[in-house]
């Protein structure tokens, strides 16, 4: 994973988080063709966004991303659009999922940080800075 620390305007950061959503009712719909052209969208929409796509998996009930985002921008921006865009554009291509489900996404997802420390290695620095 990259572990340059980078910056814009205001902020200088390194956020990586591991996100995970699936289908409606966890249908087993990502599966070839649709699955390749998801992976497609997605790497479209992360790279439009700006943000850096470390690891994208598709699998036939879920969808495992891992992805550096601007905390400005927001994880949650870049989810909702990368849901909203690709049930869209995978719906106008593959008719089927609309027989199938009536939307593609469920409305909600898995968002988790990565880090290389501990909450407790956090909290003993920031008490630790009482003294300085």
């Amino acid at each position: 994973m990259n572990t340059v620390v980078k910056s814009n305007s205001n902020i200088v950061y390194n956020c990586h988080y591991h996100v995970v959503f699936c289908p409606k009712y966890r249908r087993k719909v990502l599966v070839p063709p649709i699955d390749t052209r998801l992976k497609q969208i997605i790497n479209e929409i992360v790279e439009k966004g700006g943000q850096e796509l470390v690891e994208l998996e598709v699998m036939p009930d879920h969808v495992h991303i891992l992805v550096g985002c601007d905390p400005q921008f927001g994880i949650h921006k870049l989810v909702r659009l990368i849901k909203g865009a690709s049930a869209r554009m995978l719906r106008q291509e593959f008719p089927v999922l609309k027989r199938k489900l009536p939307c593609l996404w469920t409305g909600s997802y898995y968002c988790g940080t990565t880090g290389g420390v501990t909450i407790e290695v956090v909290k003993k620095y920031v008490e630790s800075q009482k003294g300085v």
